[in-house]
C-alpha cells in the first residue's frame, strides 16, 4: 500500500513540475488601489491554493482539537476475574455391558 502511495505522490510531482516549466511565464495581478504585481504563474497559482486551503485546514484542525477535549476520561478498566472451573455435581455412570459394570 505505501507503494501506491508513494507512487501516487511521485506521478502529482512529475505532473506538477512539467505544468511549471511549461506555463513559466509572467502574469500581471490587479490588487487594490490600481497597484499590479507581477508574478510567475505557477507560483501565482500555489499562493492561490495556499489562501484558499489553510482556512479551511486550520478550521478543520481546530474543530478536531475542540472535540478532542470533549472526549469524557477512559473508564478504568475492570480486572478481569479468573474463570471459575466446571465441576460436574453428578458422577458418571457406567455403560451397561462394560467390563467393570457393576451388576
Amino acid at each position: 500500500m505505501n507503494f501506491l502511495k508513494t507512487l501516487f505522490w511521485i506521478a502529482i510531482t512529475v505532473i506538477a513540475v512539467v505544468f511549471a516549466t511549461n506555463n513559466w511565464r509572467p502574469v500581471s495581478i490587479n490588487l487594490w488601489a490600481g497597484q499590479v504585481a507581477d508574478a510567475n504563474l505557477p507560483v501565482a497559482l500555489f499562493i492561490a491554493f495556499l489562501i484558499g486551503f489553510l482556512p479551511t485546514w486550520a478550521w478543520h484542525r481546530a474543530k478536531l482539537w475542540h472535540l478532542r477535549r470533549q472526549l469524557p476520561a477512559p473508564i478504568p478498566s475492570v480486572p478481569s476475574v479468573p474463570p471459575t472451573p466446571v465441576i460436574d455435581a453428578v458422577p458418571a455412570r457406567p455403560i451397561a455391558g462394560s467390563a467393570d459394570a457393576v451388576i
